[in-house]
């Protein structure tokens, strides 16, 4: 497939980077569609199944986000974060291809979505497919008397690493 040039003007609208892949689709009508291409939206149900299951086994929120909001969410508060655009924190933070755990004291703690509940501990990963950074797998507690470690930061690696493998395929 060729490349298209979309005007700065659309792309600044539609929140759509330099290099991002779009989806071009033609309605009844013949009037054209541009939308912004998600690897992960492709992944939507395993990753519900995914993030469903995590959150059973370490009792918090799991969310899995694209670079833009989050697709999948389970676990206390999914409300809260299913369909939200992501923090320009976030966004940073996958771009840098980070893994971390933090606390909301912590300097390096990491805003998920603009309006947020509060939070006092957090783990992501950022999901890695063929080289780019597509996405993150995020693990939450709002509990103040947890504090997460280095299993919450695995299952976050873990999951990340799974859902950038399947992409691949």
């Amino acid at each position: 497939m060729g490349r298209v040039v979309v005007p700065k003007e659309i792309r600044r609208t539609l929140r759509i980077r330099e290099g991002d892949p779009l989806e071009i689709f033609t309605n009844r009508e013949g009037g054209i569609i541009l939308q912004k291409y998600s690897p992960i939206g492709e992944l939507g149900q395993l990753a519900a199944e995914y993030v469903e299951a995590v959150a059973q086994v370490t009792k918090c929120t799991v969310c899995v986000a694209d670079r833009d909001m989050i697709v999948a969410a389970a676990g206390a508060g999914k409300k809260d974060f299913l369909g939200k655009d992501i923090h320009t924190d976030l966004i940073q933070s996958i771009e840098l291809r980070e893994t971390m755990v933090a606390s909301g004291d912590d300097v390096r703690f990491c805003h998920i979505i603009a309006d947020e509940p509060e939070i006092y501990s957090e783990a992501f990963s950022t999901i890695v497919c063929e080289g780019d950074a597509i996405g993150a797998v995020i693990l939450l507690s709002r509990n103040v008397e947890r504090k997460f470690d280095e299993f919450e930061k695995k299952m976050a690696m873990c999951g990340a690493r799974f859902l950038g493998k399947q992409m691949e395929q």
